[in-house]
């Protein structure tokens, strides 16, 4: 991910250990429960998260159908840091151009996020860059989404530590 290049970038602290946060994005159990904006569900057809690992899942829309992405781990360090590629598919797994799923035609082929997880004193700052514009973003509902998603997470870890 380019500093040069278009990023959009979202911080939220969390009043957890980092390493309870980071288990959150790669324990199926855990991800299939708020990896998806509120309203939507989680459908993981495929799970690997390691280092050169990947995912193929699918965000089920009520209001605008499914939306299945594939991916690969490029970086799985814990409770550190995550990478992972981000691509537009079809329910095979196939990579598809954003138009041909309904997406908005702007939307790159591919793009990358960076989630890191910084100790703070009692919590940890999640930090996520994906490698997208901020306005077109915005425009596409992804920044939205992923506010709605942090905040489905935030409420997952409550729930799980009562």
């Amino acid at each position: 991910m380019s500093p040069a290049g278009p990023l959009l970038r979202i911080e939220q602290e969390f009043a957890y250990r980092r390493e309870t946060v980071f288990d959150a994005w790669v324990s199926p159990e855990l991800l299939a429960e708020w990896f998806a904006p509120p309203g939507c569900t989680l459908f993981i057809a495929r799970l690997d998260a390691r280092t050169g690992g990947g995912y193929h899942w699918c965000v089920r829309n009520p209001a605008f159908g499914d939306c299945w992405t594939t991916g690969v781990y490029t970086e799985v360090l814990r409770p550190e840091r995550l990478v992972f590629t981000s691509v537009i598919a079809d329910a095979e797994g196939f990579p598809r151009s954003a138009s041909s799923q309904g997406h908005d035609p702007d939307w790159p082929d591919e793009t990358t996020i960076r989630v890191i997880f910084k100790e703070l004193a009692g919590g940890t700052l999640v930090t996520l860059e994906q490698s997208v514009s901020a306005a077109l973003a915005q425009r596409t509902g992804a920044h939205p989404s992923w506010l709605g998603m942090l905040s489905r997470l935030s409420q997952l870890l409550e729930n799980h530590s009562s």
